[in-house]
């Protein structure tokens, strides 16, 4: 019997390149300005536009097509640029069902928007890191005003038209030291759908252009004061699972949860960076450059351009296949010995910056937050993969173990 494999990507659409409305401290995408100096244009032109559609489209092979809009700030774009794109994926959809997401900070979701959100089904993700004082801590505006209010307004905006949101919590040096404070306010403005990302920023010496430094570099670096600690990540992990498998499973999404269920139960990865290889989450600029990831948005990891290749094209060349396979090539060998390595496959290779006691390269620097992590959900894993295996709601878990 032959096994067909439906060939798909993720792209991450910058439809205002770096561009944004806020100046928040540990943002490491601002400096991707840098890559287009004198840039006059404001978003992606139509033309551009278009041809993204169209590609896109065509390059999935199953029957639904995820459009991510990111940025940046995507919503700088305005709301015609997004109606003009609905037009196109009604133009190209050749039957496939279209879902649109679009990860955003808040300032300018108004009711315009949202009767624009609602009547087009986007999925929208929204940014804060906690109350007004975590979260105000390092997203600012430019001028260094606080943002959290408008944010929260947002929120209300999105439940009061009843558009499908999920929040993104950048897990820092502040917030960190407070995951049930983080979490209990994020289930208090309505979340049922969270993520956590662990924050990782590196300043480079005077004279390296940060934003042409590839996460790769050699020299010296020094880890940006608002990073998390690794292993402050495993206990800020742990406390909110023990929280939410007693009371919430089944209740609320916890995307880092999610992964680890679908590792324990063998199914595949849900977020890149816990997959066996890269390659397949694409980023793309305003232009229609190619890049083989949001985190390696360098000239060296450029793939191309639409207007001169397709994404399918850039997606199956040899040099982002040779750059999928390198996860794995490059794995540290404690990371091969790992018990865990099923549920981590060495984590994000944009944070494997650290080196073992005996000099061996490659190691994530959250490893001994995640081994934690995994180490203690192990035995609650097992018992939500046997209820799984049964037919029984996994969520039934917290009825036996409260």
């Amino acid at each position: 019997m032959n096994i067909v494999i439906k060939k798909s990507c993720h792209v991450m659409a910058k439809p205002t390149g770096a561009a944004c409305n806020l100046g928040c401290d540990y943002c490491f995408y601002l400096e991707k300005a840098q890559l287009y100096p004198g840039r006059q244009q404001k978003r992606m032109d139509d033309a551009t536009l278009e041809i993204f559609i169209e590609q896109h489209i065509k390059a999935q092979q199953t029957e639904e097509v995820v459009f991510a809009w990111q940025g940046g700030e995507p919503t700088l774009a305005g709301i015609d640029f997004y109606q003009r794109a609905v037009a196109l994926q009604e133009k190209y959809a050749c039957g496939k069902r279209i879902i649109n997401t679009l990860q955003t900070n808040g300032m300018l979701i108004n009711e315009a928007w949202c009767r624009f959100l609602q009547k087009h089904q986007f999925l929208i993700g929204i940014s804060i890191d906690g109350d007004a004082e975590l979260h105000d801590a390092w997203r600012k505006t430019r001028a260094g005003k606080p943002t959290h209010e408008q944010v929260e307004n947002a929120i209300r905006l999105l439940a009061k038209h009843d558009i499908e949101f999920n929040t993104l919590t950048v897990v820092n040096n502040i917030n960190v030291h407070h995951p049930l404070r983080v979490y209990d306010y994020l289930k208090q403005v309505g979340s049922r759908d969270m993520q956590f990302i662990p924050l990782l920023e590196r300043h480079y010496p005077a004279g390296e252009d940060e934003g042409l430094v590839p996460p790769d570099y050699q020299g010296e670096a020094v880890i940006a004061p608002w990073s998390v600690p690794g292993a402050e990540f495993g206990v800020f992990l742990k406390t909110i699972f023990y929280s939410w498998i007693r009371r919430d499973i089944g209740e609320i999404s916890i995307q880092l949860f999610d992964q680890a269920f679908a590792a324990w139960c063998g199914l595949p990865a849900q977020i890149c960076v816990f997959a066996e290889r890269c390659g397949s989450a694409l980023a793309m600029e305003m232009n229609g450059d190619v890049y083989q990831c949001d985190h390696y948005v360098w000239p060296r990891y450029k793939l191309g351009n639409i207007h001169t290749a397709s994404i399918a094209e850039m997606r199956d060349s040899s040099a982002n296949q040779d750059f999928a396979r390198a996860k794995s090539l490059t794995m540290a060998s404690g990371c091969r010995d790992c018990p865990f390595t099923f549920a981590c496959y060495g984590g994000c290779p944009k944070h494997r910056i650290l080196r073992s006691a005996a000099g061996e390269q490659n190691i994530n620097y959250f490893c001994a937050g995640y081994k934690a992590f995994f180490h203690y959900i192990t035995p609650y894993m097992l018992m939500l993969k046997s209820l799984w295996e049964n037919g029984r709601s996994p969520a039934e878990l917290k009825t036996l173990i409260t």
